[in-house]
């Protein structure tokens, strides 16, 4: 091929020398030294050009095969890891592979004004019991919380909850919830044991800070003293269905109201509950149910002792546009309670002459919240308490109250609520409270309940 091509450049060169002066032989030798050189140096370039590529190849095909081990490897760790079964983390703010504690904190505080000294607040037909009264005058830190969570192994979440208040100028710091959760039982089934709010109704089971009003209606108030929570165990069982639907049962110590004194043992208390929820559509959901929870008390906060059942009915229906509530939306809750007692009344003063407390009282509310977008809010809560026309606290009246609010959200994170609300807890006496309240989360914060 170089000799082809040499010819071919004498052959070139050859015409262009002029014909009057033929050029010697030397300057010709050199002119075809010059140009093999230069056909070298091509062939060299074309070399090099060629290995580079060939390398590249090599290469690429390489970093193939090494991904493609890779993806064979993860494969496998990944079949043969196993998987941990459902953890309530989504509830109580832990996530299911954190197993270093999640820390988390609510500050919570307000200032209130009362038309009427909350000090002298009687509620007609239903003594006042725990925190089931109106807030205080003035500046309040309110109740804040502390919590850590987390999977303790690949069966056990647990969470502890220490609540922090402040009552006539004196700092309190208590356990609110220490639980500990199965998150491998077969068929469904969960397991809770230790100190825990009780998962009867709607709202006794979420901390105070979720709620869409500054303070608990009327009737958890009054038949739950705002919450029910005890030590004790629950077992629940979810259905494998569509639908959510989930059923329990608790034995509690019985030591906190509406028990009291800790009877049968030491496990004066016994709930049974059922819910139910679902979808319709995109853009609404719904979720119900109905909850028994019968004690035994001997001495309790109000001073009945005897044996008592509490009902409860609830729903919940939420709209949203797209089914995104954080960007607006609508919910609509209510819930019913029905209250029998069957004992008898001791008076703060003990003169020996004990009452008999036999009858039933009811309550009930109904609230709406109007969600504008992420930042506001507006809702109205109507609440109203049936009280026994026989028994230590007959009455003819039946205390009813109205609330209204209005929540700005900075982020999930922080909120002020600005609430009035118009109590008439007896005949005689009308309560207008204007209430100013702040709320912020540090830390982890899990995603809320339904």
């Amino acid at each position: 091929m170089r000799a082809f091509v040499l010819a071919a450049c004498a052959a070139v060169v050859s015409p262009a020398l002029p014909a009057a002066a033929p050029t010697p032989s030397a300057t010709l030798q050199q002119q075809l030294q010059a140009l093999e050189a230069r056909v070298a140096a091509l062939e060299a370039n074309d070399r090099r050009l060629r290995e580079q590529a060939d390398a590249a190849n090599a290469a690429a095909k390489a970093a193939q095969d090494e991904l493609a081990a890779l993806k064979a490897s993860t494969a496998a760790a990944v079949a043969a890891e196993p998987v941990p079964a459902a953890s309530p983390a989504a509830v109580s703010g832990s996530s299911a592979n954190a197993f270093n504690p999640a820390i988390s904190v609510i500050l919570n505080g307000s200032y209130s004004s009362h038309s009427k000294n909350p000090d002298d607040y009687v509620r007609a037909g239903f003594p006042v019991v725990g925190e089931g009264g109106p807030s205080p005058r003035g500046f309040s830190l309110g109740e804040s919380e502390l919590s850590l969570a987390a999977n303790i192994d690949e069966k056990f979440y647990g969470q502890l909850t220490l609540s922090a208040e402040s009552e006539n100028g004196e700092d309190h710091v208590g356990v609110e919830e220490a639980f500990v959760d199965t998150t491998a039982l077969p068929q469904g089934f969960n397991l809770r044991l230790g100190r825990f709010f009780s998962d009867i109704g709607y709202l006794n089971s979420h901390h105070t800070h979720t709620d869409n009003f500054f303070d608990r209606p009327l009737p958890y108030q009054a038949f739950l003293g705002s919450q029910y929570g005890d030590d004790g165990a629950q077992l629940r069982w979810l259905a494998p269905t569509d639908f959510y639907l989930e059923f329990g049962s608790e034995i509690f110590r019985g030591a906190n109201f509406p028990s009291g004194g800790a009877e049968h043992s030491g496990a004066g208390v016994k709930t049974l509950f059922a819910h139910a929820g679902g979808d319709v559509g995109t853009e609404n959901s719904w979720l119900a149910g109905v909850s028994m929870l019968k004690s035994s008390a001997k001495g309790a906060d109000d001073g009945f002792s005897g044996d008592s059942t509490l009902y409860i009915a609830d729903a919940t229906w939420k709209w949203a546009p797209q089914g995104n509530f954080k960007d607006g939306g609508v919910t609509v809750r209510g819930e019913y309670f029905s209250d029998h007692r069957d004992g008898t009344w001791n008076p703060p003063v003990d003169d020996g002459t004990p009452l008999a407390w036999r009858g039933a009282r009811r309550g009930a509310y109904l609230e709406g919240v109007y969600r504008f977008n992420r930042t506001w809010d507006l809702g109205y809560r109507v609440d109203k308490l049936w009280a026994d026309r026989h028994g230590p606290f007959a009455s003819d009246f039946d205390p009813y109250r109205n609330t209204l609010e209005l929540s700005w959200h900075n982020s999930e994170f922080s909120l002020l609520r600005l609430q009035f609300s118009r109590d008439e807890p007896d005949a005689n006496t009308t309560d207008n409270a204007l209430t100013l309240q702040y709320q912020v989360s540090l830390g982890a914060h899990g995603a809320h309940k339904f």
